[in-house]
């Protein structure tokens, strides 16, 4: 590691308990980090072009109630460039601590001419920090980029990072939001565009609300989790505390799709930084006749592309169902991109932490697709209940 870096930082404890927090030292250009409070933290990363809900601390803290959470800031030249919300995550008998880091560290300019240089030096101070002072493994997880590799992977395996656990369906589908609506409809599959007009024939009315709205979301939410009866394994609890941000804070944005005076699709949206990201969706039992699904994204790529910073538009995974596949691959259509998540990159100064921190991310990988098989059969159980029924009507 570059040991001319100038690395400093306050202790968590002191944060913790009220202490100032020391100011950032080293001539300009060094990188310096710094530990900073849950709620200084959530203001300022809303305001970073690589935010997104893994990194806030309101989200984190109601998801992954079991873990401490520490976010850090960069300082370079006395400007924060950039931060990480570190998940510690404590193994059993004290045998060691994984130092997470999920879709960061962010820079709060991904443009900038040294951007490139900034996330070097920051995992520099995380591996530094965690690995090398604190004796942790140090877990980071790369957000997608389109292309044939990713640039964040690349550099962590540079850095003696070492491949780990991936998801089992890796596969992102994004959007391109810097495209006009007419090149947007031609680049659109041709399913998706017979569709999307449909929808714009049924009389459906597009609506974005506030957040004193969500009571409206939550009534579709339940009555789609009901119909579909799936087992919901979603970070749907965090949403509450997400809408419940201040103004001028990456708080989420609420949609919702009317036909006459019933509510038939709704959906939640991450709004801030470069990236917008769709968090969750419900729809109503006439949703589907009616193409809602098609309508809503349309009026919400319009609506991110004229009230937004964002310039892509994340639409998650599609944890295997083909009917996802293809409704979200024909919304990505040819300006945007279909690209893997990485695996997590791992990296420890310690044996102790290497080997314990390995055998913890196997033993989580073999309880996960032991829940994946169990629910493959369930649903295929509840399939075949239905077609049953369905003959017997």
């Amino acid at each position: 590691m570059d040991r001319s870096m100038s690395l400093t930082s306050s202790s968590p404890s002191m944060v913790a308990s009220g202490h100032s927090r020391p100011k950032a030292r080293g001539t300009t250009g060094a990188l310096a980090l710094r530990y900073v409070d849950a709620a200084r933290w959530d203001r300022l990363a809303s305001g970073f072009d690589g935010i997104c809900q893994e990194q806030l601390h309101t989200y984190a803290a109601r998801r992954w109630p079991g873990v401490d959470l520490e976010p850090v800031e960069f300082v370079s030249g006395g400007e924060v460039v950039g931060g990480a919300l570190v998940m510690l995550q404590r193994l059993p008998l004290g045998l060691a601590t994984i130092a997470l880091v999920k879709w960061g560290p962010i820079l709060a300019k991904e443009t900038a001419p040294n951007a490139a240089r900034t996330i070097d030096e920051m995992v520099a101070a995380l591996v530094d920090e965690y690995a090398d002072r604190r004796g942790m493994m140090v877990s980071i997880m790369p957000k997608v980029e389109k292309g044939p590799g990713n640039r964040l992977e690349a550099l962590l395996a540079a850095r003696g990072f070492v491949s780990g656990v991936g998801v089992q369906y890796p596969q992102r589908y994004v959007v391109d939001l810097g495209v006009d609506d007419d090149t947007r409809l031609a680049g659109f599959a041709q399913k998706w565009r017979y569709n999307l007009r449909k929808s714009m024939k049924a009389g459906l009315r597009f609506e974005h609300a506030g957040p004193e709205e969500l009571g409206r979301f939550f009534t579709l939410y339940r009555m789609m989790s009901a119909r579909k009866m799936f087992p919901d394994f979603s970070a749907i609890d965090t949403v509450d505390a997400l809408m419940a941000m201040p103004d001028g804070t990456a708080r989420p944005e609420l949609f919702f799709v009317s036909k006459g005076d019933e509510t038939v699709a709704g959906g939640i949206i991450f709004t801030r930084g470069r990236t917008a990201c769709y968090l969750y969706g419900a729809t109503a039992d006439s949703a589907l006749a009616l193409r809602a699904g098609y309508f809503l994204h349309w009026h919400v790529i319009t609506w991110l592309r004229e009230n937004s910073t964002a310039q892509f538009y994340d639409l998650g995974g599609t944890d295997g169902f083909a009917g996802l596949h293809q409704f979200k691959s024909g919304m990505v259509g040819e300006a945007g991109h279909i690209s893997p998540l990485p695996p997590v990159m791992n990296y420890a100064s310690h044996w102790r932490a290497r080997a314990a921190g390995m055998l913890a991310y196997k033993a989580r990988e073999g309880l996960m697709r032991g829940r994946d098989r169990i629910l493959v059969l369930r649903l295929n159980v509840m399939r075949r209940l239905r077609q049953r029924v369905g003959r017997a009507e």
